[in-house]
């Protein structure tokens, strides 16, 4: 459930100029050509509306994210790789998703993600129908290590050899990206989990929000796996912050489906106090759309640049708007829907588990730090007085 993408491996992430972003189109177009309808038919709208499941059933969330994957909601035209040119319809994607449930979008977010990666450096072609976990949490206690071997017939280089920790869809997933350590460097590694040396452990996972994610501990005892990109690959690549800006967009999904419940109630029964709390929801969720549009154009205008302060802007202005409307819904309704609406009670527990993927005050120190360090920059060379932080 942690994420670390600021942090995973332990290094500071900062993007090559590198040619591998447009390398991922042709992997896209030949990944999307080995998987059976891969043109799906009606829309994801649709068919999250039409797929009932339990969503405390982490089996249950397992069989959904299976048939996303087999209708193709994973690929273009649904969710295209991120810095295409089509970013904002992958977060669009991501925000339906995260509107229908926040587990099912947790598991559906790791997977788009595992094949933007996989695309970007160049990595093993995804099987057909397989569904894809990104592990990279890197606690000081819970370290892989990684041993260069031959390559295996099935292209496999690597025997993984640790716990990883924070694995959220463990069980239902048929492989992974998992950070290890080679040579006391940090790689990332692929690796399919229908092998006896690799075990799952739940038991530590306590929560109640986001409970059906079922977050994991994966031992790996020599486990075959094959390394993708080299070391420092993982971080050092654009689509690094592309997809921390993703998570946004699944809160913002969240939220604005929170948000659509409180305008549903209002409607029901006005009165000016539920009608202040309603206009607040729109200030806090049109000003969270509007940076997350202008971050997914900045992406797509600059695929190969370091989005790092683009995508950590964004993330604290959706945690704030998210955190704003569950306020405001939970203050207008009062307890009757979290006793007696389980959508609503269920995503009440579930978005603050998953936006305390936010590193909070730390995050807004690195933002406030790479703020002034750009500002030192530009008085060091004299710069223009229009590239000024703010400017309308």
């Amino acid at each position: 459930m942690l994420d670390t993408r600021d942090r995973a491996a332990g290094v500071n992430a900062r993007p090559p100029q590198s040619s591998a972003m447009a390398a991922s189109r042709d992997f896209h177009a030949v990944a999307s050509s080995t998987r059976k309808d891969a043109q799906p038919a009606g829309s994801l709208e649709k068919f999250l509306r039409d797929t009932p499941f339990d969503p405390n059933d982490s089996a249950a969330l397992g069989d959904v994210l299976r048939a996303l994957v087999e209708r193709g909601f994973d690929r273009a035209p649904f969710s295209p790789l991120p810095g295409h040119g089509e970013t904002l319809v992958r977060w669009r994607s991501l925000a339906a998703v995260a509107a229908c449930d926040l587990g099912l979008v947790k598991l559906f977010e790791g997977h788009t993600d595992a094949l933007a990666i996989l695309a970007e450096l160049r990595g093993p072609t995804p099987p057909a129908d397989s569904r894809w976990g990104v592990w990279a949490a890197e606690p000081p206690d819970a370290r892989v290590q990684a041993l260069k071997v031959g390559i295996r017939s099935d292209g496999a280089d690597l025997r993984l050899t640790g716990t990883k920790a924070w694995c959220s869809g463990a069980r239902v997933a048929t492989h992974a990206l998992v950070t290890a350590w080679l040579d006391d460097e940090p790689v990332l590694a692929a690796v399919a989990m229908n092998q006896p040396s690799i075990s799952i452990d739940t038991s530590k996972w306590q929560a109640v929000g986001m409970q059906a994610t079922a977050s994991a501990d994966v031992s790996f005892d020599h486990a075959a796996a094959t390394l993708v990109g080299g070391a420092h690959g993982y971080v050092q690549r654009p689509g690094f912050w592309h997809g921390g800006a993703g998570i946004a967009a699944c809160w913002y999904g969240a939220a604005a489906q929170i948000g659509r419940m409180l305008r549903d109630a209002c409607t029901q029964r006005v009165d000016p106090h539920r009608l202040a709390h309603l206009g607040a929801v729109e200030v806090a969720l049109a000003g969270a759309a509007a940076v997350l549009r202008e971050t997914a154009a900045h992406i797509d205008a600059n695929p190969l640049a370091d989005s790092q302060r683009e995508t950590m802007r964004a993330r604290l202005v959706v945690e704030e708007a998210s955190t704003a409307v569950m306020n405001h819904a939970t203050r207008t309704l009062g307890a009757g829907p979290l006793c007696r609406n389980a959508r609503f009670a269920r995503a009440l527990a579930d978005l603050p588990v998953f936006l305390r993927q936010s590193h909070a005050e730390r995050d807004l120190a690195a933002l406030g730090e790479l703020i002034a360090a750009a500002q030192a920059a530009d008085n060091h060379d004299d710069a223009d007085a229009g590239g000024a932080p703010w400017t309308l």
